[in-house]
């Protein structure tokens, strides 16, 4: 292409954009969607909030660690720079090969999120990002680099300046500036500077070397040491304030060979695989926990049925009430946090909303449990997947130094969605059972998004990255550290990258041989539907692994029942009742005790009953010592009788009633004899039961006909809840409608701010019409109507949002103007009073 064919250079980010297609500008949204909310008007407000902090913030903390180096690099190069001049920074003076085939790839993404614009020959870095990154003595640079020769010698005194171009050899001059200049030029120079440090001393060549990688401040007396004096004579050194001294960039710059910085890192780390087993066993493994998964959180809503812990009144669980869970679960405090968390995110629990607020199933857990086991497992996964609460900071301490605790304020943390995936992602790109060593992964998301890690004390992304492994493999979506076959659907992830015999060791603990150096293709996070669908798939690939839930249970003569794997609801929920679980695992023991036999007449069973539900459900007899002490509580099993004197005692046999009476335990109910088979007492019924349970006795209530009263527990219930909702992690993504509507607008906003205005119309002023009158508006209206012209005009609609426009009126009449509006791409009707200005366009404006 010729010079003359050649478009011109654009002269700002906005004719940068404007000269952009409508896919390069919906990347550009996409990855920047604060860049719409609101839609700007034109390309001249989409590139002004391009370049405000708070969006250029945003971008560079997305940004991997190469493009970032990019960015900084070019912060510290001459504005406008040319590429051969940032790639010199990038791979130095011995043209590394990895950077220079790296560079246009994170140079067309700087580009392509508006950070960088320009041609190569002019590659200019968003004013705001330039301020972020180049080093002054407040904010230092990543680069380790200080202030240019001119920049430190800004304020020096020519007469110095021409002192220290001497001493280096050069030929003085009559201006600072030129001094400058042929300072720089010398520092420059590679060849000069080799000859001008050979003649160094030894120890002053050791103080650039400590200065030489960052930071390039140092502090010096004012009476310098000979090795200082040296430096400071030449302008190796220079003073920036008393009692301290820089290092140039440029002798910097010519010490590290022309490196910016000192290890640039154009490829990503690889994920390593530390371990590798048959995808079978992974499979399984995985399966196996997700059971234990769902058995825990029916375990915990079941410990939470009759009402759960209180709420505090800052929110949340308390530290005892979430130690008790973590008994009754048999897992860690941490763990247990997790388990509730889970059970809050997927909806399955909330607070009661009473005046003594309490935690409690809700009416969705009822329906999940009625749902297949490997679609509660798909929900449960869904929401952990979505949730920005985040259990692993239970415990911790939040900006005001307030403990955080299990379901309380404070845990959302929007970025643990993304770092989740991501980590799934970065093991979706292993082949198959294999496990990846946790390090690997850490240092590839370092990579990935490294401000978001160095610039805090405490790694919050790595943090993530250890939390979601760990919960991966509690989930059931990894077996043995590797993703599984239902963890990959779950991602909507194509198979697995490598098959053959490295996938498949002789051992469980073998050694892949670390050979797959492929960058994986990051997931493309799923629309609510797609993730819908990939969460059905994942269910049907996990339902043939989990287990068949039993009809029966293995009686013991020890008292107890062996549940050889999972049982269907309706056996383990009576056996429930009926016995005490002892222990759990592979299989659950059951134990019968007076109490658990007690429990189950009281609600409502009768000894026969017993009988023929273990009868049922065995597969060995009923033992002999099982059926005694069913038959011997059922006899004593309502013998007593409480009802509402305000409470009285009845038996047939007054041995027994004058037995309670003589028991100093009793002293406390007030109990009297009123016949020689009733006892009246001064404690309320409910009172007088426990008091007598406590006793050892077994009464029954009555109601008032006489009849036992069967109590059973009422499962509490709150009222319908919906689940918590992820904070987002800035605005969403759009879709492509929206994306569309957008691009339309904005173009057409364009169209009507830089379309050409007839000569003798008012000057624009700050991209805005100027105000017109209402009869000077009504007439250029219905002149365009004659003559069939298009106008620019200024509207406010009825919202109060200002826009401009490019229209061609068709009807004026009854104050509102009918006009083909090329912003919108349709006839529209406008009032003339939102109008605020006119302005006819040029003959030739197309």
């Amino acid at each position: 292409m010729s010079t003359e064919d050649r478009p011109p250079a654009p002269r700002s980010l906005a004719e940068a954009l404007r000269a952009r297609g409508d896919a390069s500008l919906g990347a550009l949204l996409r990855s920047r969607p604060d860049l719409i909310t609101p839609v700007p008007t034109d390309l001249t407000q989409l590139a002004t909030r391009a370049g405000t902090r708070a969006s250029v913030v945003r971008a560079l903390e997305r940004l991997d660690r190469f493009a970032l180096q990019t960015a900084e690099a070019l912060a510290v190069a001459a504005d406008p720079a040319p590429y051969d001049e940032l790639l010199g920074l990038m791979a130095g003076d011995d043209a590394d090969p990895a950077v220079a085939a790296a560079l246009p790839h994170a140079l067309d993404g700087l580009r392509e999120q508006a950070l960088v614009w320009g041609g190569d020959d002019r590659l200019r870095l968003v004013r705001t990002a330039r301020e972020l990154l180049a080093p002054s003595p407040q904010h230092p640079s990543p680069t380790g680099l200080g202030p240019t020769v001119q920049e430190a010698t800004a304020g020096m005194s020519p007469g110095r300046i021409q002192e220290i171009v001497t001493a280096a050899g050069l030929a003085s001059t009559h201006d600072s500036v030129s001094a400058v200049t042929a300072l720089a030029g010398l520092f420059t120079d590679r060849a000069r500077m080799a000859a001008l440090l050979a003649d160094a001393p030894a120890d002053s060549l050791d103080v650039l070397e400590r200065l030489v990688w960052g930071p390039p401040y140092g502090q010096v007396t004012a009476d310098p040491a000979p090795r200082l004096r040296w430096l400071l004579d030449r302008g190796l050194l220079l003073p920036t304030a008393p009692g301290t001294v820089v290092l140039p960039r440029e002798v910097a710059l010519h010490l590290r060979r022309g490196l910016a910085h000192r290890a640039p890192e154009p490829v990503p780390p690889v994920v390593e695989a530390a371990a590798a087993h048959r995808p079978q066993v992974v499979d399984s493994t995985a399966a196996g926990q997700a059971h234990t998964a769902l058995a825990t959180v029916e375990e915990l809503l079941k410990d939470w049925d009759e009402g759960g812990p209180a709420v505090l009144r800052a929110g949340g669980l308390s530290v005892r009430d979430l130690k008790r869970t973590a008994v009754a679960l048999d897992v860690s405090e941490p763990v247990a946090a997790f388990w509730v968390e889970l059970a809050y995110a997927a909806g399955l629990i909330a607070s009661d909303g009473e005046a003594d607020e309490r935690y409690a199933a809700t009416p969705a857990y009822d329906e999940w449990l009625e749902l297949p086991a490997a679609e509660r497992w798909s929900r449960l996964v869904t929401a952990w997947l979505a949730a920005t609460r985040t259990a692993g900071l239970v415990g911790g301490r939040d900006a005001k130094d307030r403990t955080l605790s299990a379901l309380g304020p404070g845990l959302d943390r929007s970025a643990a969605p993304e770092v989740r995936h991501r980590v799934l992602a970065l093991l979706a790109g292993l082949p198959e059972g294999a496990a990846p060593a946790a390090g690997s992964v850490l240092a590839r998301l370092r990579w990935e998004r490294p401000l978001r890690g160095d610039r805090r004390e405490d790694d919050l992304r790595s943090r993530l990255a250890e939390w979601a492994l760990s919960e991966a493999e509690l989930l059931g979506v990894t077996g043995r550290g590797a993703l599984s076959a239902q963890g990959r659907a779950l991602l909507g992830a194509p198979a697995a990258p490598v098959k053959g015999p490295e996938a498949e060791p002789s051992g469980p603990g073998d050694k892949l041989p670390v050979h797959h150096h492929h960058r994986p293709a990051p997931l493309v996070s799923l629309s609510p539907a797609e993730q819908a669908v990939a969460a059905a798939a994942a269910a049907r690939l996990l339902a043939p692994l989990l287990p068949e839930p039993l009809d029966h249970v293995l009686l013991q003569a020890d008292l107890t029942a062996v549940a050889p794997g999972p049982l269907q609801r309706p056996l383990a929920d009576m056996l429930g009742v009926l016995a005490d679980v002892e222990s759990k695992g592979g299989a659950t023991v059951y134990r019968f005790t007076p109490g658990s036999v007690r429990r189950a007449l009281d609600a409502g069973q009768a000894a026969s009953d017993l009988h023929a539900f273990l009868a049922a459900h065995s597969r060995t007899p009923v033992p002999q010592p099982l059926a005694y002490l069913i038959d011997d509580v059922a006899r004593r099993h309502g013998h007593l009788r409480v009802g509402a004197a305000s409470a009285y005692v009845r038996c047939d046999d007054d041995a027994v009633l004058s037995e309670i009476l003589a028991d100093k335990r009793a002293a406390g109910l007030g109990l009297r004899r009123l016949a020689s088979t009733v006892l009246a007492a001064q404690a309320d019924p409910a009172g007088l039961l426990e008091g007598l349970r406590a006793m050892g006795f077994a009464p029954a209530a009555e109601s008032a006909e006489g009849d036992v009263l069967i109590t059973r527990a009422l499962a509490h219930r709150t009222p319908p809840r919906t689940a918590p909702e992820p904070v987002p992690d800035g605005p969403p993504v759009p879709d492509d409608t929206l994306l569309a509507a957008a691009l339309r607008a904005i173009r057409a906003g364009d169209l009507a701010s830089t379309t050409p205005r007839k000569p003798g119309t008012a000057p624009v002023v700050n991209g805005e019409l100027p105000r017109t009158g209402t009869a000077e508006t009504l007439a250029t209206m219905q002149a365009a109507v004659l003559t069939g012209e298009a106008l620019w005009i200024g509207y406010v609609n009825a919202e109060g949002a200002a826009s401009q426009r490019v229209v061609a009126p068709i009807r004026v009449e009854g104050g509102f103007v009918t006009a083909y509006d090329h912003t919108a791409d349709e006839v529209r009707t406008y009032p003339l009073h939102r109008i605020t200005g006119v302005a006819e366009l040029a003959d030739d404006a197309g």
